[in-house]
């Protein structure tokens, strides 16, 4: 066999240091794909395939509705509803009855509380405050007060009376002071209502329309 030229055996030599050098590249490509020991890799990190969603939490339940009264009914039907009371229940217009009425919690009964106020219908001064307790077939009147003007509501579980106090030559709309009392049910489903605190306010007699003319002096 013939022996190959010097060009022949310098392209062979070159060729052969070529593919050396190519193989030891790809060798080091390799360590560092494998994450052993070869030079980290740099750039973005690999992203997972799957994506987490965030649950919703549950919302709260809503609160059961409250079972609306025939509070005039309840009125007309209660002996612990004065005369006087009763005689001044009647529509303002058409079937429109001066009563608000509040539902709620003050008994610790299972069942719903009822606030009644009775006003009038010329200046919706309060005539009459009612608490009814839910005994499950019926309501009981487990509260009354009927010093005019009264108006009843509930803060907080705890029934709140205010009343109105008039001075000799007050407006219906101004009155001079009011006392505000606060009742805390007691004793379970044989308990009433028991006075937990009391506050007067004064009110100014200078401002809102209430103020008394000062007599105009002598002309000397």
């Amino acid at each position: 066999m013939r022996g190959l030229s010097r060009h022949s055996r310098g392209a062979l030599t070159a060729g052969t240091t070529a593919l050396a050098g190519l193989s030891a590249l790809g060798l080091l490509m390799a360590g560092c794909s494998t994450g052993g020991t070869g030079t980290r890799d740099e750039g973005e990190a690999p992203r997972s395939d799957k994506v987490a969603h965030a649950s919703p939490s549950p919302s709260a339940s809503s609160p059961a509705p409250f079972a609306k009264v025939d509070a005039v009914k309840l009125l007309k039907d209660d002996p612990k509803v004065s005369t006087r009371v009763k005689s001044q229940l009647k529509p303002c217009s058409k079937n429109e009855y001066p009563i608000d009425v509040t539902y709620g919690h003050l008994t610790g009964a299972t069942g719903q509380d009822v606030i009644v106020n009775v006003m009038n219908c010329a200046d919706a001064v309060g005539l009459g405050a009612y608490v009814y307790r839910s005994s499950g077939t019926s309501y009981d009147n487990v509260f009354t007060a009927e010093e005019t003007p009264v108006y009843a509501e509930i803060d907080r579980g705890d029934l709140v009376v205010t009343r109105q106090m008039y001075a000799a030559g007050d407006k219906p709309a101004f009155a001079s002071s009011e006392v505000v009392t606060t009742y805390r049910w007691s004793g379970g489903a044989g308990g009433k209502f028991a006075q937990q605190d009391q506050v007067e306010n004064d009110y100014s007699k200078t401002v809102g329309g209430n103020e008394t003319a000062a007599p105009a002096p002598a002309t000397p």
